[in-house]
């Protein structure tokens, strides 16, 4: 099998199985997102919804977060990981929004980047899915699931993962591939111990395969 047809039938699959596929933060604007997909890291979607909908009341503009402290903040957002960093990201985030674009989130994955606390993953989901733009987030989820099914080749960074993925994956679909990807990994495809007998994409899997 040729890796096209792989990703053919992958696609095909997702298609047919997981029509609706998004993001499982909450969020309302994009200023929401970047906050949610920064304290996500290292940290689960669950955990996330349980912490922001009090800091998005209390702080619902980049005015309001860049008049706080990072120890203020930290009272929000103590129980994700690594709160002590991600609070005082959060702050300069809001801080370079106001000085640099206007309190506005920028489109542009590059300048996404420039924000503190925002790293080409979290600048990809702000893109894709606040902004509909052709882009592939690439978590753990996506870049263990992608070498697992054979999606990717000998790709030992993030980055170059996003590279093969975005190579063989049309466009259009970049966006909700990543949420294919990344919900299989975190329901099906698991780290630890996979669940490849739940699993419908075992006849297409690297992984299933090398196993037997």
């Amino acid at each position: 099998m040729t890796k096209k047809e792989r990703y053919k039938h992958i696609i095909a699959w997702f298609e047919k199985n997981m029509p609706v596929a998004e993001s499982e933060l909450h969020y309302s604007n994009p200023f929401e997102l970047v906050i949610a997909v920064s304290l996500s890291a290292q940290c689960t979607d669950k955990r996330v919804n349980m912490v922001t909908p009090r800091l998005f009341q209390d702080f619902p503009t980049p005015e309001a977060l860049a008049h706080a402290s990072s120890e203020v903040v930290l009272d929000y957002i103590k129980s994700v990981s690594y709160p002590n960093n991600k609070a005082k990201n959060l702050v300069g985030m809001a801080k370079k929004l106001l000085t640099d674009f206007n309190g506005e989130v920028p489109r542009d994955i590059d300048l996404l980047q420039t924000l503190p606390g925002v790293g080409r993953k979290t600048a990809n989901v702000v893109a894709s899915v606040a902004f509909n733009i052709n882009a592939m987030p690439v978590d753990t989820h996506v870049f263990r699931v992608s070498n697992r099914l054979g999606l990717t080749t000998n790709s030992t960074t993030p980055l170059a993962t996003e590279k093969e993925l975005v190579k063989y994956i049309p466009a259009h679909l970049l966006g909700k591939a990543h949420h294919w990807i990344l919900l299989h990994g975190r329901y099906v495809c698991k780290a630890r111990k996979p669940e490849c007998e739940k699993c419908g994409l075992t006849q297409w899997c690297l992984y299933v395969t090398s196993e037997k």
